[in-house]
């Protein structure tokens, strides 16, 4: 049976979660990802898509509001309406109890954001324009690359960098798969395949340690992505789950707390600067016009964007019969 654990309300990548495992004294212990923990956030991510795949059906929850009581739905859809971010940390159990996550960690958040005045082309062209992530969502994302394309399905580099008492720089490289359910809806699933730490990152002697065998900042990431139109606005929803190394003996009491923020924080950030992009990108252009129509629909949307006296309308009509003339 699958429960949610509910600790706050309201609370939360990428498309994008960093996750600082432990905070040793410098230097940094190394750490190594062992196959049975491996084998655990497995067991935990193919148990947790068993209850999306009924989320997804046509009468299933499709955002995570959804699930809640009316009256808690409604304040967070109040709370979304005001501009907030909703979010809740979320633990899969395992009737079997197969999960185990030797000297390890999972961290599994959903949050959840309202975009106004957005339609889902608008959204899904944002978050799939991977080359331009690095601008989006700086500083988390210091490089970002498009490596593949093949119809839906997308290749991605990432240079992530968290700054939380100390500064952890990852390179990543994902597979996403975008599926559109229908007019409304849309959802994608992201999996890191490559994930390495970077040593003395921008420095000549810059390298990335063997993945699974560093400092256990950041072993795993997935990240489960839904989109909902309606008619002022799109819903956008980003799960995550990660694996880090777990907290050193001792110093529970001290680091727990701090954990459970970091990919929290993350999380947050990554949906806030998801609807500040889809904000600040053009909004009445649906598709990419020719180059002399482009110029002529931006000058045009300039001119009227002026206050015009009733003597300016003259100039309007030259400046329209010019236009019709180029």
């Amino acid at each position: 049976m699958l429960t949610r654990s509910r600790l706050r309300w309201p609370v939360i990548i990428i498309i994008i979660t960093i996750t600082i495992g432990a905070l040793a004294p410098s230097p940094l212990i190394a750490d190594r990802l062992q196959p049975g923990a491996a084998a655990g956030f497995t067991r935990y991510v193919q148990l947790t898509e068993e209850r999306m795949q009924l989320e997804l059906r046509p009468n299933g929850a499709f955002l995570w509001i959804d699930a809640l009581t009316p009256e808690r739905r409604r304040e967070a859809e109040t709370a979304l309406r005001r501009g907030e971010i909703v979010t809740d940390r979320i633990e899969t159990r395992d009737p079997a109890g197969l999960v185990r996550l030797p000297g390890a960690l999972i961290h599994h958040w959903v949050g959840l954001i309202f975009v106004p005045k957005a339609s889902l082309d608008q959204v899904l062209r944002t978050v799939q324009d991977y080359d331009h992530h690095q601008r989006y969502y700086s500083p988390q994302v210091l490089k970002s690359k498009l490596l593949q394309r093949t119809g839906d399905d997308f290749k991605v580099y990432l240079r992530l960098k968290q700054v939380k008492v100390i500064t952890v720089v990852m390179d990543t490289e994902h597979e996403v798969h975008y599926a559109r359910l229908d007019k409304t809806r849309a959802e994608s699933r992201a999996y890191a395949t490559h994930i390495a730490e970077v040593e003395h990152p921008g420095e000549k002697n810059e390298r990335g340690l063997p993945a699974g065998n560093d400092h256990g900042f950041l072993w795993r990431l997935n990240s489960y992505w839904r989109f909902s139109a309606t008619p002022d606005g799109v819903y956008v929803q980003c799960e995550a789950i990660s694996l880090s190394r777990d907290v050193p003996a001792g110093l529970d009491a001290l680091i727990g707390p701090f954990l459970e923020t970091i990919p929290k924080q993350s999380l947050e950030f990554t949906l806030r600067a998801t609807r500040s992009a889809v904000l600040a990108a053009p909004q009445a252009i649906d598709t990419v016009p020719a180059p002399e129509n482009l110029y002529k629909k931006v000058l045009r949307t300039t001119i009227s964007n002026l206050t015009w006296e009733a003597t300016n309308g003259d100039n309007r009509n030259l400046l329209d019969t010019w236009l019709a003339r180029r």
